[in-house]
């Protein structure tokens, strides 16, 4: 199935992209997405951290992903 990614800050930097489109097992989690994620894009893994929002929410590890989802890498900020 087919999810929108959206990148933002160094996760748009590393992957030198704004979006994604990439296909995703049924039934599958934000957490397994993570995983497919540093499979495919071994960059992320220099990120300590990120949340990742689904549908302009934020999501848990256990939510399950949907066709047409649109998922948001969102990296730490900082500033001053």
């Amino acid at each position: 199935m087919k999810i929108k990614l959206l990148l933002f800050g160094i996760t748009r930097d590393l992957l030198n992209a704004n979006q994604v489109f990439i296909d995703v097992l049924e039934n599958s989690s934000i957490q397994n997405l993570k995983k497919e994620l540093h499979l495919k894009y071994p960059l992320l893994e220099n990120i300590n951290s990120y949340a990742i929002a689904v549908n302009e929410n934020y999501a848990s590890a256990d939510l399950i992903l949907q066709e047409n989802d649109v998922v948001a890498l969102i990296p730490p900020v900082s500033g001053g």
